[in-house]
């Protein structure tokens, strides 16, 4: 089927102007823009998502144990393994602050570090303007119910806390600092020193890991022997 087209002799500037002119169209004239328009359109989805997908992998999803791979190269095993000295000798090394906080991620419980550091700089602010300004800030992040970064302590102290907000001093948060330090070392200390970030470090093996389990269909292998049980209550 042919279309027939009307070309204005307005459109050409060396026709007479009486003069009209057309042009017989097939079907694969009438198609060929509308294939262009298309693949157009679609060329342009395509740069899109594209462009989706790079900004998406820009951002990795980095699990916590992940994170610790490239932050805790330079720890030798000698210095890792004085912190299970004390909680005081690891959390009083840079290193071992960052290391502790990095396991704290993968329980979900970082606020209680950050927290216990937030104190330690608090209680350095000899400027009374800076001071109202940062209790107020770490009130609001750490200690007031529904708190983005709320830390466990009991109900009693966020009372009395929240109280000095009128007047702040140094001392403040010292009973909830003192709080957040003795659940982190009678509670998250001891996993810590058993944890794979710092057997890592230390570069020793976790108490009975010589039976390494995998997802298997079937059966679980123990590595030193070579053996497989086929015992179904053994999955992961």
């Amino acid at each position: 089927m042919e279309t027939l087209v009307f070309l204005f002799p307005q459109l050409n500037f060396l026709a007479p102007k009486e003069e009209a002119y057309f042009k017989m169209l097939g079907p694969e004239d009438l198609l060929a823009p509308r294939m262009k328009a298309s693949n157009s359109r679609f060329k342009d989805k395509k740069s899109r998502l594209s462009l989706l997908l790079t900004k998406s992998g820009s951002h990795e999803n980095i699990s916590p144990e992940k994170k610790t791979a490239t932050t805790t190269n330079n720890i030798s095993p000698e210095a890792a393994l004085r912190w299970s000295d004390s909680f005081e000798d690891l959390i009083r090394h840079s290193d071992g602050v960052e290391t502790f906080s990095q396991f704290l991620r993968t329980e979900f419980s970082e606020e209680n570090i950050e927290f216990w550091l937030a104190c330690e700089e608090y209680k350095t602010i000899d400027s009374e303007i800076r001071l109202i300004s940062k209790a107020k800030h770490m009130y609001s992040v750490f200690i007031e119910a529904e708190a983005p970064k709320e830390v466990n302590i009991d109900y009693a102290s966020k009372v009395t806390i929240q109280k000095t907000m009128a007047s702040p001093t140094n001392t403040c948060f010292d009973a909830a600092q003192s709080k957040v330090y003795s659940l982190m070392k009678k509670d998250s200390y001891p996993r810590f020193l058993t944890s794979d970030i710092y057997l890592r470090l230390t570069k020793r093996k976790g108490p009975g890991n010589t039976m390494y389990r995998r997802r298997s269909r079937s059966c679980v292998f123990n590595e030193p022997r070579g053996e497989a049980t086929s015992d179904s209550s053994d999955w992961l």
